[in-house]
């Protein structure tokens, strides 16, 4: 089996990269490097599937060795889940810029806390979470609906 050394110095770079975005804070960093990752790893299905044959269809006629094709179905299978998580990203990506019109994420006080090793317990309320309880959203006026209890409530 030979492997292209050109194949294996590009999927390495693609992870070398696309780590290295992964790990930043801009949310569109984070994507690319997401795309970078994913490209990689078809890359090494590709590496490891072997060498090409014919197709994979049954030919009586045919003498030449055929191919594998479960690699085949696995790098298409990467390729929808990546545009898949790559549609979501975009969204959040969206979401974030149309609320705080900022691309980077900051570390909130809980972050910091829980970095300086004074973060509080599970049972613990801080003042930034008694605050976001307590708000209103888009979703509804901050105060949870109780299910309906008999079926006269439930048909009104």
């Amino acid at each position: 089996m030979s492997v292209s050394l050109v194949l294996l110095v590009v999927m390495a770079v693609l992870y070398a990269c696309g780590v290295y975005l992964l790990l930043e804070r801009s949310m569109t960093r984070v994507l690319f490097g997401f795309l970078l990752v994913g490209n990689a790893t078809n890359l090494l299905i590709l590496i490891v599937a072997g060498r090409p044959g014919a197709a994979p269809i049954y030919d009586e006629e045919s003498t030449e060795a055929i191919s594998d094709p479960l690699p085949q179905a696995l790098i298409l299978t990467a390729i929808v889940i990546t545009f898949a998580v790559s549609a979501f990203l975009l969204a959040l990506i969206y979401r974030s810029w149309l609320l705080s019109r900022a691309d980077t994420l900051s570390d909130d006080a809980d972050d910091l806390a829980m970095r300086a090793g004074t973060a509080s317990t599970a049972g613990e309320h801080t003042e930034y979470s008694d605050d976001v309880a307590s708000e209103s959203s888009e979703f509804g006026d901050g105060e949870p609906e109780t299910p309906p209890s008999t079926e006269a409530e439930v048909a009104r």
